[in-house]
């Protein structure tokens, strides 16, 4: 696990990035300059991110972050990256919850100026749970931390997402409202089938995924309760921590009305995807961190409504996160980074979580 390659996030040149980013802040605020500009080694895969200062003698932010639209010759994890909606959503956010959600500033949606789409937003400063190397691995700050501390971050972080869920005015998030018929949850889970469509457009298809579709129709939610807004990547690592409190709430870009249990499926289920790979390369992880059992009930606790469905739910989690997975294997394909198996029966193996998911189809993972 120490020496797996980490994929590669983006095909731009960092140093041309920040030359026309000052000559876009110039134009929008004469005499400003854009200083200090980096980007973060923790970029993801999707959208990427740029760091840095203004000066100028009256700017609306001093420190920044600008939320770059995926380079669309890159390979994309996804097929639209819409930033208008992202940055509509944070300041709806911002506008309607308690949630430390970093202030929104200008939003471009010509991709001229960089090259896609984008926005900036305000800088906070902290921690972020580490993704490579996960968490759960040893020598990061969140796996050296006491046992009582991380129990501070998991409340705090259940407190937020039942804030969200709470304090979010449903009639604001209509516009996120996946298309199609039928209710929130069965858009949803269409528009998660397009999805796989597009990532296996002119490539093997999956075997498990198909199956684990067919799976979550067996287990369908008799209720499937109210709709909310849902962040969509509700995970720590999407969280910067000052100390262990949550000082900002990132990635919107998934964010979706559907039952409130599909943000939780997929807080409890990202959890067990990095302990699940860190216990397979030989260590003990963070068992007894972000349980289950644990985020269901203190959920219930503070907001009323006990999760149900959970199998259901969880199941959604891993496939909604396998299709993701196959989409990154085959962009590693692409860049020469790994090779598809040349039996066909092999594609699943393309998934980093395959066998954990095919457990949770044979209903045998959380036994």
């Amino acid at each position: 696990m120490a020496t797996a390659p980490r994929p590669r996030t983006s095909t731009r040149d960092p140093e041309e990035l920040g030359r026309l980013l000052t000559a876009w802040l110039s134009a929008r605020l004469p005499g400003a300059k854009a200083t200090n500009v980096t980007v973060p080694e923790s970029n993801g895969m999707s959208s990427e991110t740029l760091l840095f200062d203004i000066e100028h003698p009256e700017p609306p932010l001093t420190a920044c972050a600008l939320r770059l639209a995926a380079d669309p010759s890159a390979y994309t994890i996804f097929p639209v990256y819409d930033m208008e909606r992202q940055h509509r959503v944070m300041r709806l956010v911002g506008e309607h919850t308690k949630l430390p959600v970093p202030r929104v500033q200008w939003l471009e949606p010509d991709p001229g100026p960089l090259g896609a789409p984008f926005f900036v937003m305000e800088r906070k400063d902290g921690r972020v749970p580490p993704d490579v190397m996960p968490y759960t691995y040893e020598g990061n700050w969140l796996h050296s931390a006491s046992d009582a501390e991380r129990e501070r971050l998991e409340e705090a972080s259940i407190v937020l997402i039942a804030k969200l869920h709470d304090q979010f005015p449903v009639e604001e998030a209509e516009f996120l409202a996946s298309p199609g018929d039928g209710s929130a949850l069965r858009r949803h889970v269409e528009a998660q089938r397009t999805y796989y469509e597009w990532v296996v457009r002119d490539v093997a298809r999956s075997p498990l995924i198909e199956t684990a579709f067919d799976r979550l129709e067996e287990l369908w939610p008799a209720e499937e309760g109210e709709a909310v807004l849902n962040w969509g990547d509700a995970r720590i690592g999407n969280i910067i921590y000052e100390g262990f409190e949550p000082a900002a709430v990132l990635d919107w870009e998934m964010a979706a009305l559907a039952p409130r249990e599909v943000d939780l499926g997929w807080t409890i289920y990202l959890h067990r995807f990095f302990q699940d790979l860190t216990v397979m390369f030989g260590q003990a992880g963070l068992p007894d961190f972000l349980r289950r059992d644990r985020i269901e009930a203190r959920y219930g606790e503070l907001t009323g409504h006990t999760p149900r469905d959970m199998d259901f739910y969880l199941l959604y989690a891993a496939l909604r996160h396998a299709v993701v997975m196959l989409r990154v294997a085959y962009r590693q394909v692409h860049f020469g980074e790994a090779t598809v198996p040349a039996d066909p029966k092999d594609v699943d193996k393309l998934i980093l979580h395959h066998a954990s998911l095919a457990a949770m189809v044979q209903r045998s993972y959380w036994d």
